[in-house]
């Protein structure tokens, strides 16, 4: 445990990953509600939209109105998605300074997702890349589905280095290598990754992890034994992945949060902070969020109202 990293990176995705799944578009303003909340816990970058076409994803149709009235913090770094030309131009319009940019290890899962093989959704993003990097834009690259894809199967390392390879030598200074259906395990997690860092340095490759099976945090003490310092998380566990039936949510900040705070590396972010944004989304969302620690802290709260009350914390 010595040689673990000492401090982590968290990117915050749940304003983007996470309520681009939600059935119904959630009103711009509790979204900058909910990502001033965030800011304010710590969290010092925030996915907060994505440029895509409203009919393809209604739920992020107020993108532009989003990125033009990002509450301000000096330390905070806010990025947005965009899958092609017309979106670069939209993040450029906003004042967003770092995109990030989206392909799959499978081609099957591409196809479902942006209607492209991989090697086409590369041949889009090249001059996007550059036209982002002209502009004064950082970018990050996303591979989607690099250990199980629903439609192919079982991902090879050696495809994911393909894919994750060509993205930095795009200009990618960042790239998520994502476990989409949150099908991985920790052996999954040494061997693709591990391969991958035979040729690309930790600092530059991210784990977007999604929790269907119960293995996020696994899969982070497994990233962070091979030195990877740099996580994706949803806060409250917002999140899953329309092309993916039964995938469940991304790995919570707050669980992430706690996970790092028992083991003593710092991420920088406040846990109950945390929450509080959480439960400010949950409240909008009216139902319970996925994140175990959110759980226990919603829990807490409502036995200590019931005591406040003068009821016993088992009144029926």
């Amino acid at each position: 445990m010595a040689d673990l990293p000492k401090r982590v990176k968290i990117v915050e995705v749940g304003p983007r990953d996470g309520l681009q799944n939600e059935p119904e578009p959630i009103p711009t303003n509790i979204k900058l509600s909910f990502i001033d909340a965030l800011a304010h816990s710590g969290l010092q970058h925030i996915e907060a939209t994505a440029f895509v076409h409203p009919k393809a994803i209604p739920q992020l149709a107020d993108a532009i109105d989003v990125a033009k009235n990002l509450p301000p913090h000096p330390c905070v770094e806010y990025s947005a998605l965009v899958p092609n030309q017309r979106g670069l131009d939209r993040a450029l319009e906003s004042g967003i300074r770092r995109i990030a940019v989206f392909t799959a290890a499978s081609d099957e899962f591409a196809k479902k997702n942006i209607n492209m093989s991989v090697e086409e959704s590369l041949a889009v993003f090249q001059p996007v890349i550059a036209s982002a990097i002209t502009g004064g834009m950082t970018v990050r690259g996303y591979v989607s589905t690099s250990f199980v894809c629903p439609y192919a199967g079982e991902i090879s390392k050696e495809r994911v280095l393909d894919v994750a390879k060509r993205l930095i030598d795009m200009g990618c200074d960042e790239v998520a290598i994502s476990d989409t259906i949150g099908a991985a395990a920790p052996s999954d997690i040494d061997r693709t990754v591990g391969h991958v860092l035979q040729f690309v340095p930790a600092a530059q490759i991210a784990l977007h992890l999604h929790d269907t099976y119960g293995t996020a945090l696994a899969n982070v003490l497994a990233g962070l034994q091979l030195g990877i310092s740099n996580f994706d998380s949803s806060a409250g566990g917002l999140g899953g992945c329309p092309y993916a039936k039964g995938a469940a949510g991304n790995l919570a900040t707050e669980d992430l949060v706690y996970f790092l705070d028992r083991m003593g590396i710092e991420s920088g972010v406040r846990l109950n902070d945390v929450a509080m944004a959480s439960m400010l989304i949950s409240d909008q969302l009216k139902r319970e969020l996925p994140s175990k620690q959110l759980k226990r802290l919603n829990a807490a709260r409502r036995a200590n109202g019931n005591q406040q009350n003068g009821e016993s914390p088992n009144s029926n």
